[in-house]
């Protein structure tokens, strides 16, 4: 049975415009919380948060480029004037499917400057939120990609080492969050019905939706996290 953590919480989703961000946000949403919603596209993330207005929700669109460390601050910044932020899910990510001899730098900085650096910049400004209030909430999105063991599929060398350092720099932040009452886990989902699977490997068939993902987020944020900060849950799909 869920709890009572997310009504009233004000929590910052990223990659909100389409895929897990949005049905994320959309779970949070239905759950009671106010939701920040930061992606760069303006118009699919006016398209969820309106969405999420006429189902009765509170959402509040902040187009935001997570790779942009100024735009993270801008950011923050907003959401300071909003309230105080308890909350936040980094899903924001990008893929780009290239052999890996023939991979650019150009494609290997971009890849970890959105997946990685990101997620950091993100992470950091909702830390240092959340540590004078002495509680807060952090949920990033690695993928099986970045998992030890897990297969692994080519073309996907700079997607695979940023989410690799998605799941170091959760458990980083749940290290030096205990002391402050943050709680931060890690999902790396494995095919899910999204835009970005079907670029990283067509034949893959999905076996998880991104709302079976964001239902999963609002539930966990809704029970006690402290027992598994630092935990990375993979999620493994029958299909």
């Amino acid at each position: 049975m869920r709890g009572s953590w997310l009504p009233g919480r004000l929590v910052v989703v990223t990659g909100a415009s389409r895929g897990i961000g949005a049905a994320t946000a959309a779970a949070l949403a239905n759950a009671g919380a106010h939701v920040v919603l930061a992606a760069r596209d303006r118009h699919a993330l006016d398209d969820v948060a309106g969405r999420i207005r006429d189902a009765g929700g509170t959402a509040t669109p902040v187009p935001t480029d997570v790779a942009d460390e100024a735009a993270v601050e801008r950011l923050f910044s907003e959401v300071s004037g909003i309230g105080q932020v308890s909350g936040l899910i980094c899903a924001a990510g990008v893929l780009t499917n290239v052999p890996f001899a023939e991979t650019t730098s150009e494609t290997w900085r971009d890849t970890l400057a959105v997946n990685l650096t990101g997620a950091f910049y993100c992470c950091r400004a909702a830390f240092t939120a959340m540590a004078p209030a002495g509680a807060g909430r952090i949920v990033t999105i690695a993928s099986l990609s970045g998992v030890y063991a897990t297969e692994k599929f080519p073309g996907l060398a700079a997607y695979n080492v940023s989410k690799y350092g998605v799941i170091g720099l959760t458990e980083a932040i749940a290290v030096e969050g205990r002391e402050h009452g943050i709680s931060a886990i890690c999902l790396s989902p494995g095919a899910v019905d999204t835009e970005m699977l079907r670029r990283a490997n067509p034949a893959l068939r999905p076996g998880l939706t991104p709302a079976d993902v964001g239902e999963l987020i609002a539930a966990l944020l809704d029970s006690p996290l402290a027992p598994v900060s630092g935990a990375n849950i993979p999620l493994f799909s029958n299909a």
